[in-house]
């Protein structure tokens, strides 16, 4: 993910589903979100530091303890070969089944998932599993100079975008997302009503699939990638 809540507001209850059965997850945070929050007392270092803080303790919520970093420039993401090659990196050190991301497009209906960074990072984070970390003559340095071995992602799960095919229904862990989310005090403590907002989108999601009335889904784009 682009940022330092990210997964959580898109995710967080579909991963607490994952950690639960007992699939490891890892998150990858390009950037360290130091251009996030509302203090202008605090420098954009302390606030970097405040946000990995805030990720580690929100992913503990929902069972995850890997939490690594690119520590890229908050608001200034592009989809260049390097962050690729970053990408592919961790891909094939972790040898994922699935990658969750960003949407690399834009979606008109709901803006505010469409950031830059996070369409930078959708569409670098895609070209990192295919063509990247599967070609062994991709970045060849990551298998000569350290040893790693091409590998192959299953699927990709994208949240954000303007397309969806799949639905998780997160009612029953609705609370472990809130938890999560409010672990990001330094973006979420000013919202007056967060449980409110995320109601609201969680329920459109799951009268869209179809789910009964009262049920919470998180929605994404599940795409082939084997």
């Amino acid at each position: 993910m682009a940022h330092p809540d990210d997964v959580d507001f898109g995710a967080a209850g579909t991963v607490a589903g994952w950690t639960d059965r007992g699939i490891e997850v890892g998150y990858l945070m390009v950037t360290d979100g130091d251009a996030g929050g509302f203090d202008d007392g605090i420098t954009r270092q302390e606030m970097a530091a405040l946000r990995r803080a805030e990720q580690l303790a929100a992913a503990k919520c929902v069972g995850v303890s890997d939490v690594r970093w690119l520590g890229r420039p908050d608001g200034r993401v592009e989809a260049t070969l390097d962050l690729r090659r970053d990408i592919a990196r961790v891909i094939r050190q972790v040898r994922p089944d699935r990658v969750l991301m960003p949407s690399p497009e834009r979606n008109y209906e709901r803006i505010y998932p469409s950031h830059p960074d996070h369409r930078a990072v959708g569409a670098a984070a895609l070209d990192a599993v295919y063509p990247d970390a599967r070609n062994p003559y991709a970045f060849p340095e990551l298998l000569a100079d350290e040893g790693l071995d091409a590998w192959t992602v299953r699927e990709v799960w994208l949240s954000g975008g303007p397309a969806v095919n799949h639905y998780v229904d997160i009612t029953d862990r609705f609370d472990r997302k809130l938890t999560a989310l409010r672990a990001h005090a330094s973006q979420t403590a000013h919202m007056d009503d967060l449980p409110g907002m995320l109601r609201g989108w969680l329920s459109a999601n799951a009268a869209a699939a179809g789910l009964p009335e009262g049920a919470l889904a998180e929605a994404f784009q599940v795409v082939d990638t084997a």
